[in-house]
């Protein structure tokens, strides 16, 4: 009987160390995640870069409200398949990401570099990724809001 108590109380103590392990664990996923995103957007590969992105994306930027997963993926490759622009992603500043299990709230800063003929620019943009855990485990972004304080001088 004593034995069934201890072994009760050790399962009650250790499920929030659990809990915070798998919280640990989701992060370093969403920010892996994040990473290979860039590397993926910066090589110009179009189907790691959309493979961030959940069939039912639904993301709020400046100028578009709604758009969908296939309006933002087609977006990014008209913007990389334009002729004599050069745009580059750092790493993005990732501020805080809050887990509640199989959601997750990203808070991070995107730094965005474009190069137009002689012309250089570097902007800021803000953002909230909302991900969710997908049937396959893999973390997406279901919901997005980015916005910038200025428009990039060699974006449209």
């Amino acid at each position: 009987m004593l034995a069934h108590a201890m072994l009760a109380l050790l399962c009650l103590l250790a499920e929030p160390a659990l809990a915070r392990a798998d919280e640990v664990a989701d992060r370093a996923a969403i920010t892996q995640r994040l990473r290979s995103w860039t590397d993926a957007f910066n090589a110009h590969n179009q189907q790691v870069t959309c493979d961030l992105f959940a069939p039912d994306l639904i993301a709020t930027i400046p100028d578009v409200t709604d758009d969908s997963r296939d309006a933002l993926c087609a977006r990014i490759n008209a913007a990389q398949g334009r002729a004599g622009l050069r745009l580059h992603y750092d790493y993005p500043d990732i501020r805080e990401i809050l887990v509640s299990d199989n959601l997750a709230v990203v808070r991070l800063f995107w730094t965005l570099t474009t190069r137009k003929g002689g012309v250089e620019d570097t902007t800021v943009e803000p953002g909230i990724d909302i991900f969710k855990r997908q049937s396959d485990g893999q973390w997406r972004i279901a919901r997005y809001l980015s916005f910038t304080n200025r428009p990039n001088k060699n974006l449209p």
